[in-house]
């Protein structure tokens, strides 16, 4: 799927969702809002029963037509027009509360005209029991009445919420929706960048092969054609280059099944002590005798030959990738640097060639899978993009940290860190 396309898919489902939420928050806050205002309506209703009966006992009239003052969402205040007990109209509350079936928790207080605040009353639980020690709550005072009481619901909104499972059902329904939208996407970016990198790994081991492959198609050629048997020096040149090409082809094949035996079976490794000096000289020795005096190398290691726990082939190998990373992309007169030094319980291992460096954006995913720094269609530096990956990987199952030093100002300076561990006995 090309690059294009996934952007639509994204971009059309990122608004299909939104468009789903927007919908759904609306009708969410609609329901709620109707549950407040049904809820109040009720409420209303109950409050002014309340009152008719409190005017009946006390032979009293309304000074205003409509005793109920909805000072709140959960907050209600009640002309009564006179003195008031709080046992009277709690029992009156309690009764018809439970008569339109108002299940909820409610706090109320009289007004004292003669010390002018709000006289808390009692905390009613919904099941009409009264809540020992309730803390006291200080009702809000209401300046349009002189003999009043005040009804506050605290747990109005919990109540609402109790209504609307089934909203919130829906809402949790859309949520996991849209993280599995969100993990899809995020496997089809991951599918579709993998594909890349295997489709470039495609190229690039077609390109390494057809080289050396021509190399001795030529050579055969030579070697077969029946005059150049009367030229035994010839014959043998030519020898030469198919055993060097085969033995090249032969290093790239034992790439690729090392990393599929690593991604088969994981990486097995034999811990022992190693002598982290001795393996890096042994190491740089070898390098040297192949690559010949074009290549120098620079050593500044610790005066103490100090010990970690590892596999020696692996490690071995890891110094070896790391030189020959360096060789290739340090330009026509490479020259490396290898530095110890310890701090703490660690050793830092640095490795840095005098070539062109790596650009920031890219020192996170060199030691992807199959990674290589884009050159266009440009192949000057032979590989498949697994020497990296190896070495990410070596280190990840030592428990050691590699990467590259982003304060370099030249060149690409790689950091191993490596845990001085002694083997348990």
């Amino acid at each position: 799927m090309r690059y294009k396309h996934i952007r639509y898919v994204v971009l059309l489902g990122a608004f299909a969702i939104l468009g789903i939420i927007a919908v759904q928050l609306y009708f969410i806050n609609k329901e709620w809002s109707n549950k407040e205002k049904q809820f109040a309506q009720t409420v209303t209703i109950c409050l002014r029963n309340v009152a008719t009966k409190i005017y009946k006992l006390s032979n009293s009239m309304p000074s205003t037509p409509n005793p109920v003052r909805q000072l709140s969402s959960n907050y209600f205040v009640v002309d009564i027009n006179s003195e008031l007990d709080a046992n009277i109209l709690e029992h009156y509350l309690k009764a018809e509360f439970a008569r339109y079936s108002i299940l909820t928790d409610f706090e109320y207080g009289i007004y004292n005209c003669e010390t002018d605040v709000m006289e808390y009353g009692n905390y009613i639980f919904n099941n009409g029991t009264v809540k020992e020690n309730a803390v006291t709550v200080d009702l809000p005072k209401y300046s349009g009445y002189n003999y009043y009481f005040g009804v506050n619901f605290p747990l109005l909104n919990n109540t609402i919420a109790g209504d609307m499972t089934i909203w919130f059902f829906l809402v949790g329904i859309l949520a996991v929706s849209v993280l599995f939208f969100a993990y899809s996407i995020f496997v089809i970016l991951k599918q579709k960048r993998l594909s890349e990198l295997q489709r470039d790994f495609i190229n690039n081991m077609t390109h390494e092969f057809k080289t050396p492959i021509a190399s001795i198609n030529i050579a055969a050629d030579v070697i077969s054609n029946p005059d150049s048997i009367a030229e035994p020096s010839r014959i043998l040149t030519y020898g030469s280059v198919i055993k060097q090409e085969v033995t090249r082809l032969n290093d790239q094949v034992d790439k690729v099944l090392q990393i599929a035996r690593i991604e088969k079976s994981g990486i097995q490794l034999r811990f022992e002590l190693l002598q982290i000096n001795s393996i890096i000289y042994n190491v740089v020795e070898n390098c040297l005798a192949s690559q010949g005096s074009k290549v120098r190398i620079l050593t500044d290691l610790c005066e103490q030959d100090y010990q970690i726990e590892g596999d020696k082939m692996h490690f071995t190998n890891l110094l070896y990738n790391l030189l020959d990373n360096a060789v290739k992309y340090a330009g026509i007169h490479p020259e490396i640097s290898i530095r110890t030094s310890r701090i703490a319980n660690k050793i830092l291992l640095t490795v840095a060639d005098n070539g062109p460096g790596i650009d920031r954006v890219h020192h996170k995913k060199i030691f992807q899978k199959f990674y290589r720094i884009p050159t266009a269609n440009v192949h000057d530096v032979k590989g498949f993009g697994l020497g990296l990956y190896y070495i990410k990987s070596i280190c990840d199952e030592h428990h050691w940290k590699i990467s590259l030093d982003p304060s370099a100002k030249s060149g690409a300076t790689f950091i191993l860190e490596l845990n001085l561990k002694q083997l348990n006995a």
